[in-house]
């Protein structure tokens, strides 16, 4: 028993339109996502999000002028600490965001003064990527080195199988396959990355194909699905088959489409406007006679035990992880070898 902080990681997003361009300038500006060396990296994420400020903020007009990410972040972080509560004398559930607040620095500040005597870093992206999940790491550990918190930390790398969030998934997809025709396909949308992430040895797309796989197994089975991606931008090749790709596919096959945004714990702006907005309209010209989305897991009881239950066991040094863990386990093949937290000090990654 004792004091245990859970810092739970997601991307973040603007909190007024007037934040949007200072969002896109921090996502943009991160190594992670723009390898440039400074002050290239500074001038092109200055570049890339005015241009780009006027299309988001398009975007977030349709959400009420914010993104509801933290709010549905929140929710997720009070329905976690209920489901941890009474396994030590006092536990915290703290958010951090990346791109816009809470981030790391006051956070980690947060935490410091809740004086923890253990603490948890829980990306909330099931799938690991260099983009997500490293970056939010490697940024907490800056923040953590600043303040001199030296305290016991295990960072969870991922759980792209782990059964509570599998389950939460088969169970949504099941309603949805109940309320579809008999010829639908199952569209598992997931944001995309560069060809050359991937290639560097970024796990994310194996993961994100692992998943879908496990569901489909929890579901009984289906005979026609497929993991596609959706949110490019930007001139590099990107892994596919891309969303859209898929939907002109199905309806040249005349099917329907049940998309399910897996690779996404909340609703967000991708789900909320891309998969709800701008794909249903194009199901719509494109004759799709059937177009259902799954909504994101948010704080499915399923998800959240499964949550729960990964934190107790990385504290108990137990279950496979992505990049070593107990007796070595290791979730992903070793060409996969871009994971940070191999090489973070003071850290545990499970």
């Amino acid at each position: 028993m004792g004091r245990l902080a859970v810092v739970t990681f997601n991307l973040g997003g603007p909190d007024s339109l007037e934040a949007v361009q200072p969002f896109l300038f921090n996502l943009f500006r991160d190594p992670a996502i723009i390898g440039l060396p400074q002050p290239f990296r500074w001038l092109v994420a200055k570049l890339i999000s005015r241009r780009r400020a006027p299309i988001a903020r398009e975007i977030y007009s349709h959400l009420g002028g914010k993104s509801p990410l933290l709010e549905f972040t929140h929710a997720q972080a009070t329905a976690l600490a209920e489901e941890l509560s009474g396994i030590d004398d006092s536990v915290e559930i703290f958010v951090c965001m990346r791109y816009w607040h809470p981030m790391a620095d006051s956070v980690v500040t947060a935490v410091k003064a809740f004086d923890p005597d253990e603490i948890v870093l829980l990306p909330l992206y099931p799938q690991f990527s260099t983009t997500t999940v490293g970056s939010s790491l490697t940024d907490w550990h800056r923040a953590a080195s600043k303040v001199n918190l030296l305290v016991t930390t295990h960072a969870i790398c991922c759980y792209p199988v782990e059964k509570g969030w599998v389950a939460a998934q088969a169970d949504l997809v099941t309603k949805a396959i109940a309320k579809s025709p008999d010829r639908t396909r199952i569209l598992f949308s997931a944001h995309g990355l560069p060809c050359k992430v991937v290639e560097s040895g970024d796990p994310y797309q194996w993961q994100v194909e692992q998943t879908a796989a496990a569901v489909v197994s929890a579901i009984g089975g289906h005979d026609d699905w497929v993991v596609c991606y959706q949110s490019r931008v930007g001139p590099l090749e990107w892994i596919g088959p891309s969303t859209e790709d898929e939907l002109v596919r199905a309806a040249k096959d005349r099917s329907g489409v049940i998309i399910v945004p897996i690779a996404f714990v909340s609703e967000h702006s991708e789900t909320l406007v891309e998969l709800d907005i701008e794909y249903r309209e194009m199901a719509d010209e494109l004759g799709l006679t059937t177009y259902i989305r799954v909504p994101a897991i948010g704080t499915h009881p399923e998800f959240i035990k499964g949550l729960a239950d990964r934190i107790r066991q990385v504290r108990a040094g137990r279950g496979p992880g992505p990049f070593g863990g107990a007796e070595g386990n290791r979730l992903c093949p070793a060409s996969f070898n871009k994971c940070p937290c191999l090489h973070s000090a003071n850290s545990e990654t499970q």
